[in-house]
């Protein structure tokens, strides 16, 4: 454990992540000056709309900043806090929650812990800029920061809508699974008082794997909140022609979909069936290439129904989910042990795109945890396919240094206008404007050291920043 017993100044340099040369850095200081107040449009990420919608009181610091945020929990569970300390829920019931501030002081005692990392850089940003704090957190001060968050959490410009306006918030999407009500985004909607905009994303990962142990209870829920029998795959491919609509009436743009690859090739109407029918008898009787084969398919159906009804295909192949079953089994998914793995699009997306990647109005935003195949395939792909869009750097990668890399790696074949703007990814909701400054920062880095090399103009540098921040995301997921 790290103990850090002195408390040392919070407060972060104005020109962070900006070049260390003056004459670069000043082009980006102008740069950086032209978007660092714009509003953020956020179009990926994880808060509930219910938080927003029910607009309570966050209930204590850990809660909010801490325990919902996987960023974090993983390093400090790296560093040996247990995650029942860390305010997530023992299913083993082994352990009762533990009180926020003891979840505070574990932050605080394993603070160094993280230096060098996004998750550092977003918390000194988060903590200094929001909540006004003057000291890194210490096993000394670790008490009274939680005492002075907890009185700011307290007060009415802390409430969940007040922070939305004050984070400059002008669009927020969620993500949604496939049979939710959307409750919470119509009552925003309908509420004359809230003037921001909350669109949902449809999730449906689960439908695409027979053999995962959620599919049959997901396939059935869909059933029940569409009306259409989901007992053969054409009624689940109707059921969720009917959800995706019903997520467009409540203001979707987008679906995200997770799967292990990109495997795109389309079944026979036959096969589709035979797999459906064989899952619904007994998923533990459907074979490793049947699974794979039923997802390949599927991966291709949600390309077609994109074409179809409009809505933006994200794409996040190549992550391993729950990778530790002990820590699954006790405190559940999303909790830091999804793992990276190899990445590839080229190839397993080609039947895909030989079918919709030339289709008018088709937007597939690709993001990947391996960033190899940014310039090995992402940014030739969106380099030539009208439909293809180079997601951001995302999770393991939304670092400043691979933002600087990926803008290297996807510039030269796809420019700025095909890419998809800062992706925060977050359930951490503070975090969200210490996200976005992070990359406008990163972005003016990179755009200054064109200027400098004279590759570009500074003109063209301040309205490409622009762009990247506004319209380039409001075009890229139909905003």
């Amino acid at each position: 454990m790290t103990q850090t017993t002195t408390a040392t100044r919070l407060a972060p340099h104005p020109d962070r992540l900006l070049p260390a040369d003056p004459g670069a850095r000043q082009v980006a200081r102008t740069v950086y000056d032209a978007v660092k107040d714009a509003p953020i449009i956020s179009p990926h990420g994880h808060v509930d709309a219910a938080l927003i919608a029910s607009d309570q009181p966050f209930s204590d610091p850990a809660s909010l900043l801490i325990t919902p945020d996987h960023y974090v929990l993983r390093l400090l569970h790296a560093n040996g806090v247990d995650l029942a300390a860390l305010g997530r829920a023992d299913l083993s019931g082994t352990h009762a929650a533990p009180p926020g501030r003891a979840i505070w002081r574990n932050l605080a005692d394993h603070w160094d812990d993280f230096l060098g990392t996004p998750v550092r850089y977003w918390f000194e940003t988060e903590l200094h800029d929001v909540f006004g704090l003057t000291e890194q957190p210490s096993a000394a001060n670790a008490d009274a920061q939680y005492d002075h968050i907890a009185g700011l959490l307290a007060s009415p410009a802390f409430r969940p809508r007040a922070l939305f306006d004050t984070f400059g918030i002008e669009v927020l999407a969620t993500t949604d699974g496939p049979a939710d009500d959307l409750a919470a985004h119509a009552q925003l909607a309908a509420d004359p008082t809230f003037t921001g905009r909350v669109v949902p994303t449809f999730r449906a990962d689960a439908v695409f794997d027979p053999s995962r142990p959620d599919w049959r209870p997901v396939v059935a829920s869909i059933g029940q909140a569409s009306g259409i029998d989901t007992g053969t795959h054409a009624g689940l491919l109707a059921a969720l022609r009917a959800r995706r609509q019903y997520f467009i009436e409540h203001g979707a743009t987008a679906t995200d979909t997770g799967v292990l690859d990109a495997g795109s090739s389309p079944l026979s109407a036959t096969s589709r069936e035979r797999i459906h029918a064989e899952a619904l008898r007994d998923p533990s009787s459907v074979s490793e290439a049947d699974a794979a084969a039923y997802r390949h398919d599927m991966l291709y159906r949600w390309a077609e129904m994109s074409v179809e009804d409009g809505l933006v295909m994200q794409l996040h192949p190549g992550v391993i989910r729950n990778h530790h079953a002990p820590t699954l089994e006790r405190f559940g998914p999303d909790t830091g042990h999804d793992l990276p793995a190899v990445g590839s699009f080229t190839t397993p997306l080609q039947p895909l795109l030989e079918s919709f990647g030339t289709a008018p109005g088709f937007h597939l935003v690709l993001f990947t945890v391996d960033e190899t195949v940014f310039s090995r395939e992402i940014g030739p792909l969106a380099g030539f396919y009208p439909a293809v869009y180079a997601g951001a750097p995302w999770w393991f990668i939304d670092t400043p240094a691979a933002i600087g890399r990926y803008r290297s790696a996807i510039t030269d074949s796809a420019s700025f206008t095909k890419t998809s703007g800062f992706i925060d990814d977050t359930r951490a909701y503070c975090s969200i404007p210490a996200r976005h400054d992070m990359a406008r920062r990163a972005d003016a880095a990179y755009l200054a050291s064109l200027v400098v090399t004279h590759e570009l103009s500074e003109e063209d540098a301040v309205r490409t920043a622009k762009r990247i921040v506004s319209d380039i995301p409001r075009a890229t997921f139909k905003l």
